[in-house]
């Protein structure tokens, strides 16, 4: 099969290699579509180093061409999406059912192969079923979606709420489509303007200032919920720093550099710091799967340019420049 490795920052190199045989458990997936995430973005670019050359990419569609001992209930032809994190099931943190932070995690696309090849092999319960109803665009866009509804659910904001929403790129992007279409009122803060004009279309109201206009502003319209979806640490400091009184503050974006808050502004007006990472497995992929099956939300609709696996090179670069709301390579 071809495969895409990234074998050094910004250069990815294309290989054959034997199509992987699925073991007992594991059903085989002939990718259709991977979607790329900002994760990739910053191993394309050398913000996190890998030990060695590596199949990257992990937001995976395609249908299932070959099963493993054992596997009895799947079907050949079946189309699937690709929950690429998954927890060992018996350390700590999964036994308290908090397996997104489990420390033996396997990563698709990170601690193993990933999905810019024509085949992978994965747990069969980590390869969602995908209804007929759901289109392509869809289900290639399920992962990130399911990052987003993690976020908002971990929060406390309900429907009918306001909550704000600091970068939008895919994840801040697809937060404001759920937020809005389950009857948050959001407010957006974004630089890109061509992305403010997307959330300002899904019904957000866009703002813009620093942490004191900010923190005004959000008073005024009464906030509860800040998330933090652009990764960065400034934007990082800038919510706590503008969080209104008695507010939180979810942290969804990953930023990997230092950020700042004055503990008494926590401490003296409540502000409760929120983590958010990935998603609870198998909750939040089963809730995505319903809400778009159900018509709730369309998150395929954020794909701005669809790109060949050869042209991997090329799409990442244009990923990299953060106009694209999201690049999707067929393969």
């Amino acid at each position: 099969m071809k495969a895409a490795f990234l074998t050094n920052p910004e250069h990815i190199t294309f290989t054959d290699i034997p199509q992987p045989e699925p073991k007992a458990g594991e059903v085989r997936v002939r990718l259709k579509q991977v979607g790329i995430c900002g994760s990739d973005v910053h191993l394309f670019l050398g913000h996190r180093a890998l030990p060695q050359p590596t199949i990257i990419g992990h937001e995976g569609y395609g249908v299932i061409d070959k099963t493993g001992e054992g596997v009895t209930n799947r079907r050949l032809g079946e189309r699937v999406v690709i929950e690429p994190n998954m927890p060992c099931h018996r350390c700590t943190y999964c036994l308290q059912g908090r397996g997104n932070i489990c420390i033996n995690k396997r990563v698709a696309g990170l601690t193993e192969s990933g999905c810019f090849a024509e085949y992978i092999c994965l747990p069969e319960a980590f390869c969602w079923p995908v209804p007929d109803d759901v289109s392509d665009a869809d289900a290639v866009t399920v992962e990130p979606m399911a990052v987003s509804v993690h976020a908002l659910f971990r929060s406390s904001a309900l429907p009918g709420d306001t909550i704000a929403v600091i970068g939008l790129g895919a994840i801040g992007l697809l937060l404001t489509h759920l937020a809005t279409s389950l009857g948050y009122r959001v407010l957006v803060t974004e630089l890109n303007a061509h992305k403010r004009k997307l959330a300002v279309a899904e019904g957000a109201i866009a703002v813009q200032g620093d942490a004191d206009a900010l923190n005004r502003i959000w008073e005024t319209y009464e906030v509860c919920t800040v998330f933090e979806c652009a990764g960065s640490a400034l934007t990082a400091s800038l919510a706590a720093a503008a969080a209104p009184r008695g507010s939180e503050v979810v942290l969804v974006g990953l930023s990997s550099h230092p950020a700042s808050f004055t503990p008494l502004k926590i401490a003296r007006e409540g502000i409760h710091i929120v983590p958010s990472i990935i998603y609870d497995h198998p909750a939040d992929f089963k809730r995505t799967l319903n809400l778009i099956r159900r018509k709730t939300i369309s998150p395929g609709k954020i794909i701005s340019r669809y790109m060949p696996l050869h042209e991997l090179q090329t799409a990442l670069s244009l990923a990299a420049q953060g106009d694209d709301t999201k690049i999707v390579v067929n393969i």
